[in-house]
């Protein structure tokens, strides 16, 4: 099959989301408002306040969710379920949200400095949802669902899908379905139990994330997380994951389907500012004497230095020699020693001074020797080392 490339980068409402933008990071209040708008409004300002990118909702009618009769059939309830009270469709009836709250939510949304994001789980939401949203959320339930798939993707906004409970196999047809229409697509990686249980760090498989690199060059990824703690949205960061959802309430001992897994304020801003450190730490991939390490090279390196007392016009030989720090802007690497063997010394040096190449004779006295020391300085001052800055040092002086 041959499937359209994704994007690399796009915009969620004013932010960047691509290989060189900081995680964008989703709050999602899902079920946690309660059925009480005022409450829904609060969390909108508390993830904001928490360094949220975006507070997110769930727009659905129960009967175009679930079976009543499916879920009945099914018997006992299990997984997180199974400590609801209600049954799973009355549970659903009161986590969704009322139509008339959406305008609102928006407008919040937009006076506390962050997006609004909702997920839609039926054609009609969809639709009644767009004119809000500046980017979509497909849950993992519905990865099969092909069409929903296609119909978010044609509404030629970011859309954003989790991969939870899927095989690979499943995880290409949806990709695949999405990109035929929109190539503003992003994958997350999910595990979808929402227990909550430490144990649930063994089933995140961060490494689904490498996968999903080969499979899909350029994809923009990410996590959508229910476990407690921060090693898994880090460790997600660290393997260059762009886009982090995690459930958001204000107090995980509420009584509510979606409480006990979600995040609160203090363990959300601690999320994102652990996170931003990480950013800061991962860098750029290139490796270089930095800025701040400008005064250790010279400070923790070596220099050939004289291990005695040595007259003008001595030839030097290797036990003459010794590589001791500090290595200053004109000494030489240890590994230059075969350079300055068999040399003789233009002055006398003492015992612990650094050698120069200028300290012997027939170094830099001629244009020759110029030009080949400017070579050394082009090759090897992207290396950093001591050589680099000696021949800068010198090179004024050649012709």
């Amino acid at each position: 099959m041959n499937v359209p490339k994704p994007s690399p980068e796009f915009k969620i409402a004013s932010k960047v989301i691509g290989p060189s933008s900081p995680a964008y990071f989703i709050a999602d209040v899902a079920a946690n408002h309660d059925g009480d708008l005022s409450r829904a409004i609060d969390l909108i300002y508390l993830a904001a306040e928490a360094g949220a990118d975006a507070a997110k909702f769930q727009h659905f009618q129960a009967s175009k969710i679930v079976s009543a009769k499916g879920f009945d059939d099914l018997g006992a309830k299990t997984s997180h379920q199974a400590n609801w009270k209600s049954s799973v469709y009355e549970v659903y009836e009161n986590a969704s949200i009322p139509t008339d709250w959406t305008e609102t939510l928006a407008a919040e949304c937009a006076k506390a400095g962050i997006d609004f994001f909702t997920s839609p789980y039926d054609f009609d939401m969809v639709d009644l949802v767009d004119p809000f949203v500046p980017a979509y959320k497909i849950g993992s339930g519905d990865v099969t669902w092909l069409d929903m798939v296609q119909y978010i993707a044609a509404k030629n906004k970011p859309y954003i899908l989790a991969t939870g409970a899927s095989s690979m196999e499943e995880v290409r047809m949806s990709v695949a379905a999405g990109l035929s229409v929109n190539p503003n697509l992003a994958l997350l990686q999910c595990n979808t139990n929402y227990t909550g249980s430490l144990e649930n760090l063994s089933f995140v498989n961060l490494n689904v994330l490498k996968s999903y690199r080969d499979a899909f060059p350029q994809m923009i990824l990410g996590l959508s997380d229910h476990t407690p703690g921060h090693a898994t949205v880090l460790g997600a960061i660290a393997l260059e994951a762009k886009i982090i959802e995690k459930h958001f309430t204000d107090n995980t001992g509420r009584e509510g389907p979606d409480h006990g897994f979600s995040m609160d304020p203090r363990t959300w801003r601690e999320m994102v500012d652990r996170s931003r450190e990480l950013e800061h730490a991962l860098g750029d991939g290139v490796k270089r004497i930095e800025d701040n390490e400008k005064e250790t090279v010279v400070v923790q390196r070596r220099a050939i230095r004289a291990a005695r007392d040595l007259p003008a016009g001595h030839v030097l030989t290797a036990s003459d020699l010794f590589p001791l720090r500090p290595c200053p802007a004109d000494g030489l690497a240890p590994y230059e020693i075969d350079k300055i063997l068999g040399k003789s010394l233009k002055s006398a040096l003492c015992e612990g001074q650094h050698v120069r190449l200028g300290d012997l004779n027939g170094w830099l006295s001629s244009p020759k020797n110029c030009v080949r020391h400017s070579r050394l300085k082009r090759r090897k001052n992207n290396w950093g080392n001591c050589i680099a800055f000696e021949v800068l040092w010198r090179s004024p002086r050649c012709g």
